[in-house]
């Protein structure tokens, strides 16, 4: 189906509503919209295929607004949204659509609000609910919301309903569903479960698929940075001060996270906050009014609450973790790039996840630019240039006079000439962020350790398997780091940090043990110096490390998990690391040799499937307990 070139005056909408989207500057329905509206006026049940972004709330909403008895105070349509954050906006996108329809009763009911209230605003009278399944199967089983009246039932982002592990309270709410009501089902993918839903509660419904229709990906420059040189709240903060922003998003993996890096962002200048299920929602919705009204510019979230979030200032989407799924990440980008706005995503990407990088770059059918950090130099003159637009606005201010005179006072008092007096001024004002820096810059480093290793890869192979062959026969030192399961490490992170950090070669890492409050590595006895001090100061997981030479050699799996944990070969599977000292071959994710590697050690170090675990991969999978309070 190409593009509508119909207009909303061709599909039998009324005046009230006509007017409104003529007030809103909208002529012309989007493609879901032409498809699914003509069907919808009809009464016919249908399954829409259709992703974010694609205007499928209002492909919905005009219908129902459109035959609405105004007179009848009993809910004449109910709309059930996965979050909180989703049924608020299709709610209000609903009042505005029909904004000219007087006496309009629209109410948006979900957990965390007062059911006092909600039910002291059904008794009132309300045309439509829109609301998140639990809540909405509450207020049914207290008899206080009836669905006798009830013409219209639609199920906004189904799958992502079920996924949060409403199919029990979905269920039960279709079943009170009186038997002529009209069942729509929106949908951006349909798993075995949502199958199950549409064949039992669905009476012949008309398909709608435009789910190729997804402009997102195409309206979105999306870019990815492979984490190196610097940690990734560094990186975040020279994204965010070189890039043209107005708003941005920054996704992480664990409501932990977006306290902690709002904290972290906060403290060097930025006006940021976190938005995640734990936050009280009265709360919640004065952050969104915050970011709507320019009292901060970068929300820190978690992909839940995030969902349905429409603010038009975003102009940016940083992916901070890289999300489990492509559909958790159409989502997040589809935060930007909206109303034919152009957005921009970055995707920071450690390198055990490009794989799932390539996956999302295959399933949108795009491709991501890869793109070098700013060198901290050019973060400090594009903080130079906006503290030189700040002063350009501030040296016409009618206060000046006042200051003059104390400068006056302070070169008097303190013996200083003008410019001394500024220098100290500005050295003060500059706070955390440094307006030059001394020293070189670790992404420097990064990027000629970069080059290195191309130019070893291309020199490679003189052995067959481009190994040096000298490598076993290291002489090692063991070294105790003072960090380990307790603080959420793993091996790919101790491996990480000493590849990037102090540019060690493959060969050049023995083995390494994971223990609960420290780690065991092995290490040339004929580091130079260099690298031996920046051990010294390194941190893994922003902890300091603090390795010493210790004589631990204990390298050898623990008795009582032999049978379990070793394979027929004798390789280890516990999640120790033998480096290259048995010939593996390390590329961020281990994989072990069939001569005495771990040949399933992939699949351990990897379960996330490239994502970041941060030492708390099971509690923000999404698993339906958690994701369904935040509901």
């Amino acid at each position: 189906m190409t593009d509508s070139v119909i207009q909303f005056s061709d599909l039998a909408l009324n005046d009230a509503i006509l007017s409104s989207l003529d007030g809103m500057g909208f002529v012309s329905p989007t493609p879901i919209q032409a498809a699914a509206i003509p069907h919808l006026m009809e009464g016919t049940d249908a399954l829409g295929k259709a992703q974010t972004g694609t205007g499928k709330t209002a492909a919905f909403s005009l219908p129902l607004l459109n035959k609405l008895d105004l007179a009848q105070r009993k809910p004449q349509a109910i709309v059930l949204a996965p979050t909180r954050e989703l049924a608020i906006q299709v709610a209000a996108e609903m009042k505005n659509l029909g904004q000219n329809i007087s006496g309009l009763k629209v109410l948006e009911i979900y957990g965390g609000a007062s059911i006092v209230d909600q039910m002291r605003a059904l008794k009132n009278g309300a045309h439509i609910v829109v609301g998140t399944p639990g809540r909405v199967q509450d207020l049914i089983n207290r008899e206080r919301l009836h669905l006798d009246e009830v013409h219209t039932f639609v199920l906004d982002e189904a799958d992502e309903m079920l996924n949060m592990g409403f199919v029990d309270d979905v269920t039960e709410i279709m079943e009170h569903a009186p038997e002529s009501a009209q069942r729509v089902l929106f949908s951006a993918t349909m798993p075995p479960m949502l199958k199950n839903i549409v064949e039992r509660f669905l009476r012949e419904p008309v398909t709608i698929d435009v789910a190729g229709k997804n402009h997102t990906v195409d309206k979105v420059e999306q870019q990815f940075w492979v984490v190196k040189g610097v940690e990734k709240d560094e990186a975040m903060s020279r994204l965010l001060e070189t890039e043209e922003t107005d708003a941005s998003i920054v996704f992480v993996r664990t409501r932990q996270d977006t306290e902690r890096l709002a904290d972290w962002l906060c403290a060097r200048g930025f006006k940021a906050s976190a938005l995640h299920g734990d936050i009280p929602q009265s709360l919640r919705e004065r952050t969104v009014d915050h970011i709507k009204q320019g009292v901060i510019d970068i929300l820190v979230a978690t992909d839940v609450v995030a969902r349905g979030l429409d603010v038009p200032r975003i102009t940016h989407v940083f992916n901070y973790d890289i999300p489990f799924d492509v559909e958790s990440y159409i989502h997040r980008i589809g935060r930007t790039g909206r109303a034919g706005r152009k957005g921009k995503a970055i995707l920071l990407v450690r390198t055990n996840q490009i794989r799932m990088l390539r996956t999302i770059e295959r399933v949108t059918k795009s491709s991501m630019e890869e793109i070098q950090l700013p060198l901290r130099d050019k973060v400090a003159e594009a903080r130079l240039v906006k503290l030189g637009a700040e002063l350009e606005q501030d040296k016409e201010h009618k206060s000046l006079e006042k200051f003059t005179e104390l400068v006056e006072k302070l070169q008097e008092t303190l013996e200083l000439d003008a410019t001394t007096l500024a220098s100290i001024l500005l050295k003060r004002q500059q706070g955390k962020r440094p307006l030059f820096y001394i020293g070189e810059d670790p992404m420097i480093q990064a990027i000629e350790r970069d080059k290195q290793r191309r130019k070893e890869r291309r020199e490679g192979g003189r052995d067959g398997r481009g190994r040096d062959r000298s490598s076993s026969n290291q002489d090692w030192d063991t070294y105790q780091l003072q960090v380990g399961r307790e603080q959420g490490v793993q091996v790919k992170d101790i491996v990480g940090a000493l590849a990037n950090e102090l540019g060690l070669t493959k060969g050049s890492i023995g083995a390494i043990k994971l223990a609960q409050g420290e780690t065991y590595v092995q290490l040339p006895k004929a580091m130079p110096s260099e690298t031996a001090g920046k051990l010294r100061k390194l941190r893994i997981r922003q902890k300091q490390v603090d390795a010493v030479v210790c004589d631990f050699d204990d390298f050898r799996e623990p008795r009582g998990r032999r049978d379990s944990g070793r394979g027929r070969d004798g390789g280890r599977r516990d999640g120790g690391f033998r480096g290259n000292r048995e010939g593996g071959r390390r590329e961020g994710n281990f994989r072990g040799n069939r001569e005495g590697g771990r040949r399933d050690g992939e699949r351990r170090f990897d379960r996330n499937r490239g994502g970041d675990n941060r030492g708390n991969y099971r509690g923000e999978r999404g698993h339906n307990r958690d994701r369904r309070a935040e509901a």
